[in-house]
């Protein structure tokens, strides 16, 4: 990618539900999977060029996107599934990214940072 600058830094999405097994799940989890492989292989290929490539996969955070069309329950159950039996907030998820966009992450190249908990089934 001629256009693309030196040094930089490639942050891609996944989701921790690829490292569970839930019902109904299968299709989001394995192209959220092949997000995480890509990640990881691009980040070999990018390297020569100082480009660090992650993927965050968050676990449940307490947006719109995650709450609407659940009940107390369900959303109760899943903030219970992580260390803290809570819901991540939007504040949890962009201190990661902004941590893996600077300077200080740039020995961490091809990972995926699961920004979850610690989430268990």
């Amino acid at each position: 990618m001629k256009h693309m600058s030196d040094k930089g830094r490639i942050i891609n999405f996944s989701t921790s539900v690829a490292g569970l097994m839930l019902p109904a799940y299968s299709v989001y989890a394995g192209t959220k999977g092949a997000v995480e492989q890509i990640s990881r292989q691009l980040a070999k290929e990018f390297s020569p060029r100082g480009i660090t490539i992650n993927t965050i996969a968050p676990g449940p955070v307490n947006t719109e996107l995650f709450t609407v069309g659940k009940t107390p329950e369900q959303i109760q159950g899943m903030a219970n599934m992580n260390a803290f039996g809570r819901l991540g907030e939007p504040d949890d998820i962009s201190k990661v990214v902004l941590f893996l966009a600077g300077q200080e992450s740039q020995w961490i190249t091809g990972q995926t940072l699961r920004v979850n908990g610690g989430m268990v089934l």
